[in-house]
């Protein structure tokens, strides 16, 4: 692993790292935001997942993230949304290919050999995290996201509830199965077996076991892409008949951007708190 750039902020310190990934096959780069109490001991560590053409820079420059994580104490890392480089698979659209993982395991040519994110996020980061970041507990994770980040958030604690312990999402796309984004990635990446589809599915996946987690997801009511493709509504209804604690908040003239992120991420890292710091 090397590390490729470094910033102050509020007191901690923003790493961007590069490392081979066995899991991807190819280099990968991700940021870790360490807040100043890691210099005392242990801090929790949470996941954020970025949506659609978006890296690990995207919420770092834009939303004010790192004085949240430095008021609550709180690790956070910044995978990229997939494999990148030479020789990894594209198109030329911006939600399939580089960009747009969809935090899934591919099985179908030309993505099966690179598109392994939800393995990368759940198994090789992880390990690496744990052993260069001595301050980071593993013990106290949480997961978020925004958009197709959110979709990742969700789905990844849905299948890891006690690694996750707390889990929210900005404007997530709940059933990606139903709309027009999760149907062009998931036929492409997973093939036209629809049944392969419910495991990266979120509403699927907490129709069949709910979590232990409040979860918590924040919509703005003025999104461009609500009724198309995010449709909170479909997974509230699962939620509700599994008996999944959820609130979610539609938040009127909000939008999908990251001034919407920006403004409720001291609310979703005070909701991951108040699991985490227990």
């Amino acid at each position: 692993m090397q590390e490729a750039l470094r910033h102050k902020s509020f007191g901690g310190f923003l790493t961007v790292h590069d490392h081979d990934s066995a899991v991807t096959n190819c280099t990968m780069r991700f940021a870790v935001y360490t807040p100043p109490q890691a210099a005392d001991g242990p801090v929790p560590v949470l996941w954020y997942l970025s949506g659609l053409t978006c890296t690990w820079q995207n919420v770092n420059e834009k939303s004010g993230i790192h004085r949240h994580a430095a008021e609550h104490g709180m690790m956070v890392v910044f995978p990229d949304t997939s494999p990148r480089g030479e020789g990894v698979a594209d198109d030329d659209a911006y939600d399939l290919g580089q960009g747009a993982g969809f935090y899934l395991t591919a099985t179908e040519d030309p993505w099966a050999r690179h598109f392994r994110m939800d393995r990368y996020i759940a198994e090789e980061l992880p390990a690496l995290v744990a052993d260069r970041f001595p301050a980071a507990d593993m013990n106290r994770q949480g997961i978020f996201g925004h958009s197709m980040g959110g979709h990742g958030a969700l789905t990844l604690h849905l299948k890891h509830p006690e690694r996750y312990r707390s889990v929210s999402a900005f404007a997530p796309i709940v059933a990606p199965s139903k709309v027009p984004w999760g149907q062009k990635a998931f036929a492409a990446y997973l093939g036209a077996d629809r049944s392969a589809w419910q495991a990266y599915d979120a509403t699927e996946l907490v129709a069949r076991q709910r979590s232990k987690a409040h979860i918590l997801i924040d919509q703005g009511a003025a999104d461009q892409f609500l009724a198309e493709q995010l449709r909170p509504e479909l997974f509230a209804e699962a939620c509700r008949h599994a008996g999944q604690q959820l609130t979610l908040n539609m938040r009127d003239g909000y939008d999908h951007s990251y001034y919407f992120v920006g403004t409720f991420l001291g609310e979703h890292f005070a909701h991951h708190a108040g699991t985490l710091d227990r």
